[in-house]
């Protein structure tokens, strides 16, 4: 995208998005109104963007004494310019800043997010639901970027980045340009409504809850991610299902009506405890549809986490006592699918 770095770009994203009012939490709310947190949000885009190129000397080592460890991540390995220890990199972040590429693409994003106010009601009130089920955590700040569509929301030591040029809404201009990297079914829920959970999703994910590599088996993975996206329900009360998991609203009707048959061939194929990566990824990765389910490709896709979700709810239903923390906590997937009891219906949901 930037000239000559764009070949440097690779996408790493955190998806799971879609906003599609489809399926929204109804569970009672918890009154986060005394829950305090300081949600500090930094336009960095904006303030590399206004630098002029007889300034790098002045200017960029400025923006690193403001942004620290943000700053050395985004130009090493974001833009992959080179290390910022010496000036050499500098020649290369002049041809961004000169780029008419970049400076499109800072233009439409300026359009888009003169500012983040909008998003901020709804990242305040998610970090106080994370910070009321768990007193301790200290809230990153959040730094706004663009990088020629490489990284969606990376985060570091302190701070949590939002890449905007990710969140341009599905029309963008720019998205059809990138469908050989970015397919359309995931650009299409590139969409300013997606900052705040891919924000709380990067944060359970990486953050409090990440992955244990001794988890292989196929269920394992599905309970996993069942209660990811159990907490992001509970974090984020107001957005829906769909929203959560990255489906369309098609595709969420498919998973509700199609629940136990999907249920039924996971036991008939004996996939619960495969631990062969490329057999069960296919049932856990971004895709079009599930393979092997569904006529004319029109099943939902992830389905491996649309059932572990539905497992877990039935595992907190009957165990009302448990707290969020208790079940983040819970390690043994093979305890939770007991207890849920799970025997989904034939009957299609409506």
């Amino acid at each position: 995208m930037f000239n000559s770095i764009s070949n440097r770009f690779k996408i790493t994203l955190f998806f799971l998005i879609s906003f599609l009012a489809f399926g929204c939490n109804q569970d009672k709310r918890v009154d986060v109104s005394h829950v305090k947190v300081n949600l500090s949000i930094q336009r960095f885009d904006q303030e590399f963007a206004k630098i002029k190129p007889n300034e790098l000397a002045v200017k960029l080592p400025e923006l690193k004494k403001k942004y620290g460890v943000f700053y050395d991540d985004y130009f090493e390995k974001i833009l992959s310019v080179g290390s910022t220890k010496d000036q050499q990199y500098y020649t290369m972040v002049e041809q961004i800043l000169t780029g008419k590429p970049f400076q499109d693409l800072q233009k439409e994003t300026d359009s888009v997010y003169p500012n983040l106010e909008k998003q901020r009601p709804q990242l305040e009130d998610a970090f106080k639901h994370i910070k009321y089920e768990y007193p301790d955590w200290k809230e990153p700040k959040i730094i706004a970027y663009i990088s020629g569509f490489q990284v969606q929301t990376p985060i570091g030591s302190d701070y949590i980045g939002i890449g905007l040029d990710m969140f341009l809404g599905s029309k963008s201009k720019f998205y059809p340009a990138l469908v050989e990297s970015v397919p359309r079914y995931i650009s299409r829920r590139f969409t300013p409504e997606n900052i705040t959970p891919r924000v709380v999703e990067v944060i359970a994910r990486e953050d409090l809850f990440p992955t244990i590599d001794q988890d292989k088996s196929l269920l394992a993975k599905m309970i996993y991610n069942g209660k990811v996206l159990y907490f992001m329900s509970k974090v984020l009360p107001d957005v829906s299902d769909s929203t959560l998991i990255g489906y369309s609203e098609k595709q969420m009707k498919w998973a509700n009506d199609f629940e136990s048959d999907a249920w039924a061939y996971f036991l008939e194929q004996d996939l619960l405890f495969d631990t062969d990566y490329f057999k069960t990824q296919k049932y856990l990765a971004e895709a079009p549809f599930t393979p092997g389910l569904g006529n004319q490709n029109d099943s939902a896709p992830k389905l491996g986490l649309y059932i572990g979700w539905q497992i877990v709810k039935k595992f907190v239903e009957n165990n009302p006592e448990m707290t969020l923390k208790d079940l983040m906590l819970e390690r043994d997937e093979q305890k939770i699918l007991n207890q849920a009891k799970y025997r989904p219906s034939n009957k299609p949901k409506e």
